[in-house]
């Protein structure tokens, strides 16, 4: 009587000895009849020793016979294991020898015996396994499975760190009835029962890529890592940012080239909201490069096709799209995972784009930067001005109402007077000598 064992790792066939061991390969062929093992887990693989399975939560302490899990699917109670069946012919000889794990007696009411964990044996001569554990099969065909099965990586506790599975199994011949109540599902399960965070059984952790899809993969990840460090620095806003798709890049300018001789000749195009040219801070000079603001993109994706190496200014401009973030550094967000924010302040629809929306930041920020294609690390004073104004503001009014509850203070009117007389003698002395001189 033989069972077929489909696995991750390939087939095991393995043969019952149904005369010697006939409740035990009753209990075996019962439990594979309902599809109790049925993507179980080997949750203990020791190299050279022996690969144990049967338990459906992969924890060695699970399992039960066929009659605890008919009796419990009535609801009734019923011993969980069974009386282990030991042979002393059947013994751990070979490599391949199926036996029942045994499960010790827990005091006077968990009584040990057999359930549904099995282990295969991986190395010859095993002996002090007998009597121990009660043997009642052999592998037939599919030793170059258990090589493969004595050759998996395994963590401290034993656990492969991928996981191997039973995938299906296939009774081929069975010579028992089946007992009172049994009932067979419908199809097998689809779903592992146990919680397993391992390597997925059809996972290939040294699954190798085709070299182009690995470099792509690379250099997407190296883009990420490097917007990371500059959002970090503050060089960009954050590190999702994208570019303007309306903002065109004029480089190799003649230095003599205006504003607005670059809107003049790109108004052609479209509707022009900025035009810009970048001059040096201190001397106003002209660095030769500007930004092209278009209404629509359509329009800045026309002057890029026809302004390409155009003649301004007895120069060969270059013309590519804008690469730059700065106007977007502080004032619009095109955060991919949160979206755009209904009912916010700023509405979407910045530079072509639907998804750009006002940033939203701790504290608010002033509004009169301007448009400019500023530096990342200027910083306008400004601010600064107003806050310390407005700081002493309330200082000075309370030095002044101070002084007028002074000043509230009663005062006798005659010593006023002998002030004011005391005084204007002295006023009259002083014109006197200014008049003589």
């Amino acid at each position: 009587m033989s069972v077929l064992f489909e696995t991750s790792l390939g087939d095991i066939v393995i043969d019952l000895e149904t005369e010697l061991c006939p409740k035990t390969c009753l209990n075996f062929l019962k439990l594979c009849k309902v599809y109790y093992y049925n993507l179980n887990a080997f949750f203990n693989v020791s190299k050279d020793f022996l690969a144990q399975v049967g338990d459906p939560t992969a924890t060695g302490t699970g399992g039960e016979s066929i009659w605890s899990l008919i009796a419990s699917q009535k609801g009734e109670t019923a011993q969980r294991y069974f009386t282990p069946e030991f042979v002393p012919r059947l013994k751990h000889k070979q490599r391949g020898t199926v036996s029942m794990a045994v499960a010790p007696a827990v005091g006077e009411e968990h009584k040990g015996g057999c359930g549904s964990q099995f282990f295969i044996t991986l190395g010859d001569n095993i002996e002090y396994l007998d009597m121990k554990h009660a043997v009642f099969g052999h592998v037939v065909e599919g030793f170059e499975t258990l090589d493969k099965l004595n050759d998996v990586f395994v963590d401290q506790d034993g656990r492969p760190f991928k996981d191997v599975r039973i995938r299906h199994v296939e009774i081929l011949e069975d010579p028992f009835e089946d007992p009172p109540g049994l009932v067979v599902p419908d199809s097998p399960p689809v779903k592992p029962p146990d919680n397993s965070t391992r390597i997925a059984e059809d996972e290939d952790p040294l699954e190798t890529l085709p070299e182009e899809e690995a470099e792509e993969i690379r250099r997407k990840k190296a883009a990420q890592a490097s917007a990371l460090t500059l959002e970090m620095v503050g060089d960009l806003p954050f590190a999702n940012v994208r570019p303007p798709e309306n903002v065109l890049f004029v480089c190799k300018l003649n230095p003599v080239t205006r504003d607005e001789d670059l809107e003049l000749i790109f108004s052609r195009f479209g509707t022009i909201i900025s035009c810009q040219v970048i001059r040096d801070k201190k001397t106003g000079d002209s660095l030769q490069y500007a930004f092209i603001e278009f209404d629509k993109r359509e329009d800045a994706e026309q002057a890029y096709f026809k302004m390409q190496n155009v003649l301004v200014d007895d120069r060969r401009i270059w013309v590519d799209f804008s690469q730059s973030v700065a106007r977007l550094n502080n004032q619009w967000s095109n955060n991919v995972k949160m979206g755009p924010r209904p009912g916010g302040r700023g509405k979407g629809g910045f530079a072509g784009r639907d998804d750009l929306e006002a940033t939203r930041r701790y504290r608010g920020q002033s509004e009169e930067r301007g448009n400019g294609y500023d530096m990342v690390f200027d910083v306008p004073d400004h601010g600064r001005r107003r806050r310390r104004s407005r700081s002493r503001s309330p200082r000075r009014r309370d030095r002044s109402k101070d002084r007028s509850r002074r000043s509230k203070s009663p005062r006798p009117r005659h010593r006023d007077d002998e002030r004011r007389r005391s005084r204007s003698p002295d006023r009259r002395s002083g014109d006197r000598y200014n008049r003589r001189r």
